[in-house]
């Protein structure tokens, strides 16, 4: 699954040995004292540097950085039998990233960099917000929803082949605020009179949906719908998404970011709120459950459903985004879009007033229903402190499942333990209009 394209390429350059010379197939591992990477304020953090491969390892420099952040430690690693140890003193409740780099020669003369990380959490419950939410929040939103209200839905299905006899599909339409447009794929099973919803909502990129994606959760026996996070059609080529990346929503995220009236979120959001709207209204909804999730931008939009939408009964968000926008202002990195750091040609102050009405962390309190979020520690897209300081203002029962390996990508089953959670415990019990099995 890939939520951006750059991440994926910064995936390969941390863990992909295949592309490195024969000669130079070797890898730096990095582990914590604390296996789960869980300290306290306070604790010292002992980090183990395994080299793995032929060469000896020359080199090799280090970087610890506070928050994903702030460089406090840094310098060349001695090893010994191939390992090298560091310690790190958490101060204060934080998150702290051990980046390990080194260089080999490419097949074509020049260095290939390469890179390992490890991560660790102290008192992840105590970190708090970058900044106070504004005053006038609530306000904002409940107008936002009022200009929604007076623009008819108008939904507009059309039946398509969904590839299974078992399953019903359609492609969805609606209208949106300011002459926008909602796009998404819905399926449901074709037995059943009153079914549970599903809400499923897209991580970053522009690109279109797979049928399975709604298919194989209506096999599961759910009303399933799927949509957009763009107003695109959901099925033409990849050269169409490709030219539309490139053209009018290169770096959609900065459009409108100085105006909390104009940010290219606002329609996002909306259409969120909308699309669960439109689940409660079908005839074939149980009226009561409706569930939601997504990951990276679509676990952001998770957030932001289960907020607004008082229908919601649960959400289910991996390493979502968003979170904590002014994170710099306390040491912090911020999630991606990087509001403050994507204001190139823009007055940075509108910026920074703008983000808070769109901080997943101003969003969280407002939600009600149990929640599932799965982070990573050595996730640089969406940092875990940021994550933390928006999951420590929801009061609703939660679950947060800390995937220790876990950089913002599956990798080689970094974040299995939160799709097993996900999958085939909160699902299945949702589904059946259980109460999820909340781990504290």
């Amino acid at each position: 699954m890939i939520f951006l394209r750059r991440a994926a390429i910064l995936l390969v350059a941390l863990f992909s040995q295949s592309i490195a010379p024969a000669a130079f197939q070797v890898a730096a591992s990095v582990s914590t004292d604390h296996t789960n990477g869980i300290y306290q304020a306070g604790d010292t953090v002992h980090w183990k540097i395994d080299w793995r491969g032929d060469e000896s390892p020359t080199g090799v420099r280090y970087d610890v950085k506070s928050g994903d952040l702030k460089t406090i430690a840094e310098g060349e690693l001695h090893f010994e039998n191939n390992a090298a140890e560091l310690t790190t003193k958490l101060d204060k409740p934080g998150t702290a990233l051990l980046e390990v780099k080194w260089d080999s020669p490419g097949a074509d003369g020049n260095p290939v960099h390469w890179r390992a990380l490890g991560g660790a959490i102290a008192s992840p419950e105590k970190i708090q917000l970058s900044a106070e939410r504004p005053a006038d929040f609530d306000a904002f939103w409940e107008a936002k929803l009022k200009e929604l209200a007076a623009v008819p839905a108008n939904p507009q299905l059309t039946v398509a082949d969904g590839g299974d006899p078992e399953v019903g599909y359609w492609k969805i339409t609606m209208d949106n605020i300011r002459g926008t447009k909602i796009h998404g794929q819905l399926a449901r099973p074709k037995n059943g009179d009153k079914l549970p919803a599903l809400l499923i909502v897209q991580w970053a990129g522009v690109y279109g949906l797979k049928q399975d994606w709604v298919t194989r959760r209506a096999e599961q026996g759910w009303l399933t719908l799927n949509i957009e996070a763009h107003d695109l059609p959901i099925d033409e080529s990849e050269d169409f998404y490709d030219e539309r990346s490139a053209t009018t929503l290169r770096n959609y995220p900065a459009i409108g970011n100085d105006d909390r009236e104009t940010s290219y979120f606002l329609r996002m959001y909306l259409s969120c709120y909308r699309a669960a709207e439109y689940l409660t209204q079908r005839p074939d909804w149980n009226g009561k459950t409706l569930v939601v999730m997504g990951d990276s931008q679509g676990g952001l939009q998770t957030f932001i459903t289960a907020a607004l939408h008082p229908k919601v009964t649960a959400g289910l968000a991996l390493v979502p985004a968003g979170c904590d926008m002014l994170g710099p202002d306390v040491g912090r990195k911020p999630g991606w879009p990087f509001w403050i750091w994507n204001a190139k040609g823009k007055e940075l102050e509108k910026v920074r007033q703008a983000a808070r009405y769109y901080d997943v962390a101003n969003f969280a309190s407002r939600i009600k229903c149990p929640m599932l979020v799965g982070l990573g520690l050595i996730d640089e897209t969406c940092p875990p402190a940021g994550v933390f300081a928006a999951l420590n203002q929801v009061t609703a029962p939660k679950e947060v499942v800390i995937l220790p390996h876990s950089a913002h990508q599956d990798y080689d089953g970094s974040q299995a333990a939160f799709r097993a959670r996900r999958d085939d415990v909160w699902l299945p019990a949702l589904r059946n209009g259980k109460a999820p099995p909340i781990n504290q």
